[in-house]
């Protein structure tokens, strides 16, 4: 099913040990997919999605045999997304089948909003590592694996979280502390910087408007980058 649409719309890995903040943290990685959609005589870019079947080869590493979804309940979102350059880039997203239109009005939102969004490829660019896909900024739905800290499947595993702008939005553990140093100036949530998602903005609302909760809110833990189907 493919999606041409104008412009009209108005619990995540910290993926090693501790980090104590020492030093100063170099900004993250900007690197997106190619630049699209170029400016037409008519006007702006414009929001393009198309929601694709994906097969097993599509999740060499992200999905096993005994994962709680089959590769046949998860699709593709290929979209594109404003960058933190200012343009227009092209990104995949792999979610559960059954949110998949509703996340792409989601991100139709957020692209109308010019919300920037660093990178957005499929963890298995990063054999299925977190950790790797978080050191690279990268913005990601699927991967069949537990909820960090839990001997239980995370919301991830099925296809029904998304992680957007790790670095900026930071998993903090309850004590404070931040895996990935190149993160840790994020912590400070005051901070006026692309791609940083405030409590209440228009990005956590446009999650909330097809009932997602977001990280951010949980007591202890926060997972700023995080957004769930059940809030968790």
């Amino acid at each position: 099913m493919v999606m041409m649409l104008g412009a009209v719309l108005a619990g995540c890995g910290g993926g090693g040990s501790g980090d104590n903040g020492a030093g100063s943290p170099v900004s993250p990685p900007r690197a997106t997919g190619p630049a699209t959609s170029p400016p037409s005589p008519s006007g702006p870019p414009r929001f393009t999605a198309d929601i694709k079947k994906v097969s097993r080869p599509d999740l060499k590493y992200s999905w096993r045999e005994g994962c709680p979804v089959p590769v046949s309940g998860l699709r593709a979102i290929d979209m594109n997304h404003w960058g933190m350059d200012g343009k227009v880039h092209n990104g995949r997203l792999i979610v559960n089948a059954s949110a998949a239109e509703e996340l792409t009005g989601v991100f139709h939102k957020l692209f109308d909003r010019k919300y920037p969004i660093a990178r957005m490829e499929p963890v298995d660019k990063y054999r299925g590592s977190d950790f790797d896909s978080i050191e690279a900024n990268n913005t990601s739905a699927f991967n069949c694996r537990q909820a960090t800290g839990s001997g239980s499947w995370s919301q991830h595993a099925y296809g029904l979280a998304v992680d957007i702008n790790p670095c900026e939005n930071p998993y903090v553990s309850a004590d404070g502390t931040i895996s990935h140093k190149d993160c840790v100036k994020y912590k400070d949530r005051s901070l006026d910087v692309p791609g940083l998602i405030h409590r209440g903005d228009k990005t956590v609302q446009a999650f909330a408007d097809i009932g997602w909760g977001w990280g951010g809110n949980w007591t202890g833990v926060k997972d700023y980058q995080h957004f769930s189907s059940n809030g968790r």
